[in-house]
C-alpha cells in the first residue's frame, strides 16, 4: 500500500510539487471530467500519492486508485443514452427512484470488487450516516460498497445499507474532502465539478448527440418530470418557479456550492480545478467523452497556471 511521499518511492531528482494529493469533488456525470485532469496529470508527469474522492469523485478515484482507469474509461465512453437508462433500476419507494445496484453490478463484470486496503494507492472516500448524521470515512472495505454509499444523492438514489448503517452521499457534509488527506506536505489539487464559473463549450467533435431520444415505458410515466429533468435537451430560461422536487435539488446545489467555497477558502490549496455546475446534469453519463475532455481542458489551464508561477 502507498505510503504517501515517502522519499524510497519517488526518484530523488523529483521535484516536490510534482507529487500531489488529489481531491475529487461530488458531482454527478459532471465527475467524469475527473478523469481528463487524471489523465493531463500524468501527461505532465504529476505523481498522485493520494485520493479523496466524493460521489462521482469516489468513483473516478477509486477505478484509478485500483489502476483500472483505462478500462472504467472504456466502459463509460461506450454508453449511450439508452444504455444509461437500462442500466438505471427503478423503484416506487419514497427514500429514492433508482435503486442504485445494476450499474454496478454492470460495472463489476468489467472491473472486479477489491478492498480498498488491499489497493496500490491511498483512497478515501466519505459518505454521510443517515441516523447519526455524521460524515463516515471509508478507507478499508469493499470499494463498491464505499463508491455506492458516496454516491447516494438524496431523494435519487435509495441510501445504501451496509450492516446496520444507512449512508447518503458524502456531497451533503463534505462536497470537496480535503480533510481526508493524510499527507499535507505534497500538492493539493483539487478538482470542484460544482463551481459557479460559466458552461464551456468543448470542441465540436467531443460534444454528445443531442439527437438521441428517450423514451420512457408505460409503467414509468408518473416519473417522466423527475427523470428528465437529469437529461436537459436544450438550455432554458432562468425559471421563476419550481415544482418541489426540483425546489429541493436547488437548494441542495446551493448549500453545496456555498459549502465547497467554504472549505477551499479554509485549506492550503496548491491548485483548483474549476467545472461548471451547469456543464452536464446529474445523470447524464452519455456525454462521458465531452465531459472528459472538459476536464483535460480546464486542468491544462490551471496546470499552465500553477507552472507558471500565476
Amino acid at each position: 500500500m502507498c505510503s504517501g511521499t515517502d522519499s524510497k518511492l519517488y526518484p530523488k531528482y523529483m521535484a516536490k510539487n510534482k507529487i500531489v494529493s488529489l481531491i475529487l469533488s461530488s458531482g454527478g456525470a459532471r465527475g467524469l471530467a475527473h478523469v481528463g485532469v487524471i489523465e493531463e496529470l500524468e501527461r505532465r508527469d504529476y505523481v498522485i500519492a493520494e485520493i479523496a474522492g466524493c460521489s462521482a469523485g469516489a468513483l473516478v478515484g477509486g477505478m484509478y486508485a485500483a489502476g483500472k482507469l483505462p478500462e472504467f474509461k472504456d466502459w463509460i465512453c461506450n454508453l449511450d443514452r439508452l444504455d444509461v437508462f437500462s442500466l438505471m433500476d427503478f423503484t416506487f419507494t419514497s427514500g429514492g427512484f433508482i435503486k442504485g445496484e445494476k450499474v454496478y453490478q454492470a460495472l463489476k463484470e468489467v472491473i472486479p470488487d477489491q478492498a480498498i486496503e488491499d489497493l496500490p494507492l491511498r483512497f478515501s472516500c466519505n459518505a454521510v450516516d443517515v441516523n447519526s448524521g455524521k460524515e463516515y470515512i471509508f478507507t478499508q472495505g469493499s470499494l463498491y460498497e464505499a463508491i455506492r454509499a458516496s454516491g447516494s444523492i438524496p431523494s435519487v438514489f435509495l441510501p445504501a445499507e451496509i450492516g446496520k448503517h444507512h449512508f447518503i452521499d458524502g456531497g451533503v457534509l463534505n462536497p470537496v474532502p480535503i480533510s481526508l488527506i493524510s499527507d499535507t506536505h505534497t500538492t493539493v489539487v483539487v478538482v470542484n465539478t460544482n463551481s459557479l464559473e460559466e458552461h464551456f463549450l468543448p470542441p465540436p467533435q467531443k460534444r454528445a448527440s443531442q439527437k438521441q431520444s428517450l423514451t420512457l415505458p408505460g409503467w414509468l410515466m408518473d416519473y417522466q418530470n423527475k427523470i428528465m429533468q437529469y437529461f436537459p435537451e436544450k438550455k432554458e430560461d432562468p425559471k421563476t418557479s419550481y415544482s418541489a422536487m426540483e425546489l429541493v435539488i436547488r437548494s441542495f446545489d446551493l448549500l453545496q456550492d456555498r459549502y465547497c467555497q467554504l472549505l477551499l477558502e479554509n485549506y492550503p490549496v496548491g491548485v483548483e480545478i474549476k467545472v461548471s455546475r451547469n456543464q452536464a446534469g446529474v445523470l447524464e453519463f452519455h456525454r462521458a467523452a465531452e465531459l472528459i475532455e472538459v476536464g483535460r481542458i480546464k486542468a491544462c489551464e490551471a496546470l499552465d497556471r500553477l507552472e507558471n508561477g500565476n
